[in-house]
């Protein structure tokens, strides 16, 4: 069953990248959590794309979207979507936003594919099955020392929130090869999964940030960890050697 909810995660998340990728002469804006967290009317238009066709081939299954996707799974599989990640980069014209769409069980993700047409990539997992990048199995970089990680991360919308995220930054920072902050949480994670990056955190994401990519950080031999309480939970990836030494730098606790 995982190579049917893959090929069709796969299929789906291309045609909805493709969708994406005819950008409007004009953007509808909506505010969202804050007046700098957005969403478009591609946003949406790409959320009912991908539930529709979904639920075209199976119709019992389960929805939860960033857009306010929601219906109860009959079949056991509910798939978690985030249909633009990285609004902002989308409206700016930036790289890397991307389609992510998982299929999870009662277990936990089974099938996570993450689309990011603008930079010619797409990530997938399934459990037990390995993680591929275009087609090439992909490891963790590990082991990596501290002195030579090369991080990323991001910042909160609620500005309110990001002061502990600037303060961990800066006690980072003259200990470590580098950060980066690209604007996608999903590519991020995903970086980790095939060696662009050493590690990732980042505060305040939800589910269907991490759905897909945390099946392919993990598959790919990263340790995956979701720590604390909104609106501070935190997002950890990393090789094993370095999750344990970030988890211990930023005092993470279950």
């Amino acid at each position: 069953m995982h190579e049917e909810l893959l090929e069709l995660a796969r299929k789906v998340g291309a045609e909805a990248a493709a969708l994406l990728m005819d950008r409007p002469p004009a953007f509808e804006i909506e505010e969202k959590t804050t007046a700098i967290d957005i969403v478009t009317q591609m946003d949406k238009k790409a959320e009912t794309f991908i539930v529709q066709s979904i639920l075209a081939k199976r119709p019992d299954d389960g929805m939860i979207g960033e857009e306010g996707a929601a219906i109860e799974s009959r079949s056991g599989i509910t798939w978690v979507i985030d249909p633009l990640d990285g609004t902002v980069n989308y409206f700016y014209g930036l790289p890397g936003w991307n389609v992510s769409i998982a299929a999870k069980d009662r277990d936990g993700s089974v099938v996570g594919v993450v689309t990011a047409p603008t930079i010619n990539s797409t990530w997938w997992a399934t459990r037990g099955g390995g993680a591929f990048f275009n087609g090439s199995k992909i490891k963790v970089n590990e082991p990596v020392e501290f002195d030579r990680a090369f991080i990323g991360t991001g910042f909160q919308y609620d500005v309110s929130h990001r002061i502990r995220q600037i303060e961990n930054v800066g006690r980072m920072l003259p200990l470590i090869r580098d950060i980066r902050r690209n604007g996608a949480a999903a590519v991020d994670i995903c970086s980790v999964a095939m060696g662009s990056l050493d590690a990732y955190f980042e505060d305040g994401l939800k589910e269907w940030d991490w759905a897909a990519a945390s099946l392919v950080a993990t598959e790919a031999g990263a340790r995956f960890g979701l720590y604390g309480a909104a609106p501070y939970m935190t997002t950890l990836a990393a090789g094993p050697t370095l999750f344990a030494e970030l988890k211990a730098f930023l005092n993470l606790h279950a």
